[in-house]
């Protein structure tokens, strides 16, 4: 079985589902300390202009340092979710902009507080769009796994593989510096890094602008393009 685990992100870029699709189950990391300006409640849309890009954003309440994705609020005195669609509406030529927009509503009319099930939502809707099978569990809510165990960062992943009697493990080709792969070889896990090729897509824009919300990739392209896109990738098994 080939498994993977990040962090839940807000609509994020096309790479993170390509890892979605590759592997057979996910694992949704929320236990570890939320960091700011990252990319749990904010993503990347182009501007007006074309030539430069926005940030959409879910405004969460005031937390500590040591706050844990999991226990992050959206912030409700903050009118969000209509400044979401409205920077959105620059997309209105794009041919798939009625049906994406739609998806987008469901999303954000999502009744909850916390940030976490946002974007947990959020991914189901897109998977399901997509026609991914996305068989994903919650890491904080994982029974009896050996939390004492993990002494190093690259651990976590190693014993959640093992927890579920994985293969595979499956990480994006930017965290292959802290992994020891004798840790996972001794356990008979493969560790493989998969790094999505960013096709070029028309858009409103004079230069394409890669790695942008999957949002924006699913205004421009259709379902099946889409897919292709997910299947373009480099798979690189370490060492």
């Amino acid at each position: 079985m080939k498994i993977g685990m990040m962090q839940p992100y807000f609509f994020p870029y096309i790479g993170y589902f390509s890892l979605i699709k590759y592997c057979e189950k996910w694992i949704i990391f929320d236990s570890v300390k939320y960091i700011n300006k990252g990319w749990v409640n904010r993503n990347r849309i182009l501007k007006q202009n074309g030539l430069e890009t926005n940030y959409i954003t879910v405004p969460i309440e005031r937390i500590s340092s040591k706050t844990l994705i999991k226990d992050i609020k959206i912030n409700k005195n903050i009118d969000w979710k209509n400044k979401i669609l409205g920077e959105l509406t620059i997309y209105k030529k794009a041919p798939f902009f009625k049906e994406v927009m739609s998806i987008v509503n469901d999303v954000l009319s999502y009744n909850t507080e916390s940030l976490c099930e946002l974007n947990i939502y959020s991914l189901k809707v897109i998977c399901k769009y997509l026609n991914i099978n996305f068989n994903f569990q919650i890491f904080s809510q994982l029974k009896d796994f050996p939390v004492e165990s993990v002494q190093a960062p690259d651990e976590w992943a190693l014993y959640t593989a093992k927890y579920f009697n994985a293969t595979e493990y499956v990480n994006p080709p930017g965290g292959k510096s802290f992994f020891n792969p004798i840790k996972y070889q001794s356990l008979g896990i493969k560790l493989t890094f998969l790094a999505p090729i960013l096709n070029e897509y028309k858009t409103f824009s004079p230069t394409f602008i890669p790695g942008l919300s999957i949002i924006d990739v699913m205004f421009w392209n259709s379902k099946e393009d889409i897919n292709k896109m997910l299947d373009n990738f480099i798979l690189d098994e370490f060492p």
